[in-house]
This record gives C-alpha cells, structure tokens and sequence, in this order.
C-alpha cells in the first residue's frame, strides 16, 4: 500500500528509485515545515517550545530503539536508562574535564553506545521474553550504580547533579527558547542517518533478522554481530537523547524520570507510531506527550469535580489513560499511526474510487 503512487510518477533511474522526496512539491512542504520548525520560539507560546524540545529529544531515543525493536525485532526495555548514562557522561565531561557540549555529545555518545553492548551480549543465547528481562536488567543495574557509587561525582542519594549551561563563543543557551535550536539540528542529522541506515546492508541483515533469523543466518548474516551493531546503535541515539535532555534541564540524575516506567512508555510510543517505520518515532512521541498532558488536564478536571477522590484522580488517571490508549491501539490500529498514515494517503491518491 505504501508503494502506491499517482499517475505519472515513474522512477527513470536508480537515484529516483531510492529518493524519499520524489516531487518538487514535496520539497516545498519539507521547507516549509522546518521554517516553521526554526520559528516556532518567535510565535510559539513557552508551553509549544518547551514540549516541543521534549518531544524532539524523545524522537531521537525512539530512533534509536524502532532501530533495535522494530528493525531487527530485539526488545529492549532500558531505553531510559542508557539515556540516563548519556546524560551522566555529558554532565561528568563538562563540568570536570572542561568539555564544550558540543564535543562532549558524540563523546558520550559513543560512551552508552559501548556501554549498551554489555547488555547486548544476551542477544546470542535469548530472545524474546527472555532478552527483554535481559535488557530490564539495565534499567535496575544503571540507576542503582548512579546513586551508590562515585557518590562526589553522580550525586549519590540527591538523585541529581547540576550540568553546566552550553555556550556558542559568548552566547549562552541559557533558555528553552535557545536550546531549542540544538535539539532540532541534532533531531535532523539523527533523521537523515537513521533513514538511510534502513536502506543499506546493515539495515536490510537487521530486517532478515526480525523476520527469520534463522533463515538470515543460512544466507550468511553474522547474527551475533548484527545484533550487537543494534544494540550500539540503540544505545548511542539514547545516550544522544540523554545529553540533550540533560542539558536542556539543566541537571541530569533518578529524581528527573529514566526509570522503568519511561522505558515502557518508549516501548508504548513505538506500538502507537508504527514500529519499524521512519514515522513511528515522530507520531509516537507527539501523540503519547500530547495525550500525557491531556491526561493531566482531564485528571485535573476530574478531580475538581469528584474533591473525595481528588487524590487519586490526580496520581493515577495519567497511567490508567495511558494504559487504555495502548489497549485499543493494539486491538483497532496494531501497525501504529504511520501505518494508518499510509492508508489515508493510499485511499487520496485512489479517488474518486477510495472507497
């Protein structure tokens, strides 16, 4: 269905074949919403920006997780905790080694990248429910080191240490507003190497592992190595995500989220945008974020009307909401909101005869 195009559109060479934005038209879109993107802290209220920098550090630990789950079909449930370990390195650099931000994000990169492959090793003998309760080890594992080691330098039972306010010469990235900018480059560049990531040789041997890898094995795909290339990829895009968000909070440790519930609610994102589709992250992020704080305005709203039960409107409708979205995503719309997408734009090229 994806592949349906309007008459006239013919590849006539291989270039066409592989483009992604095949029409003039389309560029004029792709233009026109990153212009909005850039200006968006000039007419964007502080509630837009601020949610919007959320979502766009949240796009990049999905990329990197559709990579691993929807791509080569590894369940990973310690997305949160390797972008806790990106944040930690980002922060440690910074501060006691005199990085810049800039340097200190591949860096640190890098770092949850290899420390993600310890936690792949299992890859090779488990999978399935047996590699999730493997990868549920980081979760326990990381926040744990963070707050009972290395106490002067991670902050010990503070949860927390303060991470210093990146700088462009004499400029600092001192508000949201600011900051802003470098989430949104950063979520560019993510973009542009995990779209294309899916089309080479690697993302194809991580597609035939997903779908058979026994079958992937036979033709010759190491699946130990591969598996392992999508653990360090995972892991790498996360620790990304946890530089960003650790900086643009201006502090990085357990009291600030990465625990387990994070780490589902990545896995629910996923299911709801699409896995294993580029658009997956996008949707799912901008749609579990939204209906989140929908949810806290409903819960809200609900407690006022029901003041006996005001407490427990307001700490539990968020999980429960999100609980019965996932439901009724996973019975009405298992291929996720890209998936759903494809099918709109299927049945508009379609009309008249769309139905």
């Amino acid at each position: 269905m994806s592949s349906l195009r309007p008459p006239g559109d013919f590849d006539r060479s291989y270039e066409q074949d592989l483009s992604i934005i095949r029409q003039p038209w389309h560029w004029g879109l792709l233009l026109l919403g990153l212009l909005l993107a850039a200006t968006a802290p000039l007419w964007g209220s502080a509630y837009i920006v601020s949610t919007a920098n959320k979502i766009m550090y949240i796009i990049i630990a999905l990329q990197g997780l559709n990579i691993l789950t929807g791509y080569t079909g590894q369940i990973s449930l310690g997305q949160a905790a390797f972008m806790l370990v990106g944040g930690y390195m980002s922060a440690l650099l910074t501060t006691h080694l005199g990085f810049h931000m800039f340097v200190a994000l591949p860096v640190a990169a890098l770092g949850t990248g290899v420390f993600g492959l310890i936690f792949g090793l299992p890859s090779l003998r488990v999978k399935g429910f047996y590699l999730a309760m493997a990868t549920l080890a980081a979760q326990f594992i990381i926040p744990w080191l963070t707050r009972h080691t290395f106490t002067d330098y991670l902050g010990g039972t503070s949860g927390r240490i303060a991470v210093p306010v990146p700088t462009l010469g004499d400029f600092a990235f001192t508000e949201v507003n600011h900051f802003f900018y470098i989430s949104l480059v950063v979520l560019l560049i993510t973009t542009i190497m995990t779209s294309n990531l899916a089309r080479t040789r690697l993302g194809r041997a991580f597609v035939a592992i997903r779908d058979n890898d026994l079958a992937a094995e036979l033709l010759g795909v190491n699946l130990f190595g591969y598996k392992l290339r999508a653990f360090f990829i995972a892991s790498m895009l996360a620790g990304v995500a946890g530089v960003l968000k650790a900086h643009s909070q201006r502090s990085v440790g357990t009291a600030l989220g990465y625990g387990l519930d994070d780490s589902i609610i990545f896995l629910g994102m996923l299911v709801i945008g699409g896995l294993g589709t580029r658009l997956g992250p996008f949707f799912g992020a901008t749609a579990v974020v939204l209906l989140e704080d929908l949810a806290g305005l409903a819960g809200g709203q609900m407690a006022v009307l029901f003041p006996s039960q005001a407490a427990s409107l307001l700490t539990s409708f968020r999980p429960i909401f999100f609980g019965l979205i996932l439901m009724l995503f996973l019975i009405f719309e298992p291929r996720g909101l890209a998936h759903r997408w494809q099918l709109t734009k299927a049945a508009w090229r379609l009309r008249p005869f769309s139905r």
